[in-house]
């Protein structure tokens, strides 16, 4: 996908390798269905979702899909890496045989879209 300009989110899921497509598809759903008012699009070549700025956005690894995003806490970074999850400052690792962590996912979108309000 190095040279591949996708022109939206659903351009860059069906590029994608299968195993990841079911991954950024929940991903998608969920980002969508917590915060219906964020605007799906490509930046930095990559889906991102803005809600009164950046709300969250994933991307393609060789062997897992990376959710970003800021509100990520140390307590959440916690839990996920308990349930076998790999983390950064900002990002979930979520292999291609691990289910999306969508409990976590959920909250951490809920936090950014308040603190996108402020």
């Amino acid at each position: 996908m190095e040279d591949f300009k996708p022109k939206n989110v659903d351009d860059f899921i069906n590029a994608a390798p299968k195993e990841a497509q079911e991954i950024m598809v929940k991903l998608k759903n969920l980002i969508e269905t917590t915060e219906p008012k964020a605007e799906g699009g490509i930046s930095w070549n990559v889906p991102i979702y803005k809600y009164n700025g950046i709300l969250a956005g994933f991307s393609l690894a060789k062997k897992h899909v990376s959710f970003g995003i800021d509100s990520l806490t140390t307590e959440i970074r916690k839990t996920l890496e308990e349930k076998g999850y790999k983390t950064g400052k900002k990002t979930i690792q979520i292999k291609f045989d691990q289910k999306v962590p969508a409990t976590e996912i959920k909250q951490l979108i809920e936090a950014q879209a308040r603190l996108n309000e402020l």
